[in-house]
């Protein structure tokens, strides 16, 4: 791969009934956001000229035919989407998940034909995108299904990396789900990720518990002591920072996390709740292990506040950094490891 100047991102509006659409124009409303890199938004254009008028909102937009047209400089409407949506703020609504669907397909064709360099998703409605063409709990498994590799959720922030064993499933099949396979899995993932993703070159993990007090030595269940332990121990044996298991009603709170580059929760809430009480606002939604980069804010649709103006973009703007970085890093790293002898060649000189 070779260094790309003109770093193009791709966004998808996300629910328009929701905040998607004023995080995004919001994130633009500073000119030197567009200095950086070159935003395309996968909309149409009497939505984000609504979002505009009804927020008062300092963005203004470019509108392009194919992103071949897009400018640096400017933030850019490619129109993708039925112009004929009217938005109801907060409302739950197929119409509404067919706009957010129609984005993200156009978003994701694009990055796999590499048209864009990464793709920034602002939130979907989980029960508003679900249809005949969307059966997925998230982006994160519509993802893998159309990009190459094993997805991993990795919800990364200045202060704190957390990927997730299992991810949006109910708690009762957490266990079941568990089990050497996957472990090694994701850890493989998580590792290479730090290292490619984020220039980690000996990342250090640390790994929680599946169950309270990782199971108190089979008291409170046998699933550490008979699946979790034995899997980390055998990935140790290739010179894997692994540490762990931990047990996790303590590690957040004493401010474990600090000694490690990334950590393992066993499930959802087990490490969102320590991470987005850490980093909320601040923190980023990554799928890490696949060929292409997409990141989100680390937040919701938030029907609750939809419509009225207070939707915070930090979040968003975290995420576009987040993804560009990413990028960077990961070219560096292909270019390093593409042809190493070449590049020790090249220094000697």
């Amino acid at each position: 791969m070779s260094k790309v100047k003109n770093i193009i991102v791709g966004i998808s509006i996300g629910d328009p009934n929701g905040i998607g659409g004023e995080v995004v124009l919001k994130s633009f409303e500073d000119p030197v956001m567009l200095e950086l890199y070159t935003p395309v938004i996968f909309a149409g254009k009497k939505l984000l000229s609504f979002y505009v008028k009804e927020f008062s909102l300092a963005a203004r937009y470019h509108s392009i035919k194919s992103i071949e047209e897009a400018l640096p400089g400017k933030l850019n409407l490619l129109s993708v989407v039925n112009e004929d949506f009217k938005v109801t703020w907060g409302e739950v609504s197929k119409e509404a998940g067919a706009i957010a669907l129609e984005s993200l397909r156009a978003a994701t064709a694009a990055l796999k034909e590499n048209k864009i360099h990464v793709l920034v998703t602002a939130p979907i409605h989980k029960e508003s995108v679900q249809s005949d063409d969307f059966k997925f709990p998230g982006h994160t498994n519509f993802l893998e299904q159309e990009l190459e590799g094993d997805s991993l959720m990795f919800l990364v922030s200045d202060e704190l990396r957390v990927g997730l064993l299992t991810d949006h499933i109910p708690i009762s099949e957490v266990a079941r789900n568990i089990d050497p396979k996957l472990i090694k899995s994701k850890l493989g993932t998580i590792k290479e990720s730090l290292k490619k993703d984020f220039g980690i070159v000996k990342p250090k993990i640390a790994v929680l518990g599946i169950n309270p007090h990782v199971g108190d030595n089979g008291v409170i269940g046998s699933d550490d002591q008979e699946v979790l332990i034995p899997a980390l121990e055998e990935l140790r044996q290739d010179g894997t920072l692994i540490f762990g298991p931990y047990a996790a009603d303590t590690f957040f709170g004493s401010k474990k996390y600090k000694q490690f580059d990334a950590v393992l929760a066993s499930y959802h809430d087990q490490g969102l709740v320590g991470f987005k009480t850490i980093s909320f606002s601040e923190g980023v939604n990554f799928t890490a292990g696949l060929s292409h980069i997409r990141t989100s804010p680390d937040h919701g649709t938030g029907f609750d506040i939809a419509g009225k103006g207070e939707a915070n973009p930090s979040s968003f703007m975290k995420a576009i950094d987040t993804a560009v970085s990413i990028f960077k890093h990961r070219t560096m790293y292909e270019e390093l490891t593409v042809n190493p002898l070449k590049n020790i060649s090249r220094k000697r000189r």
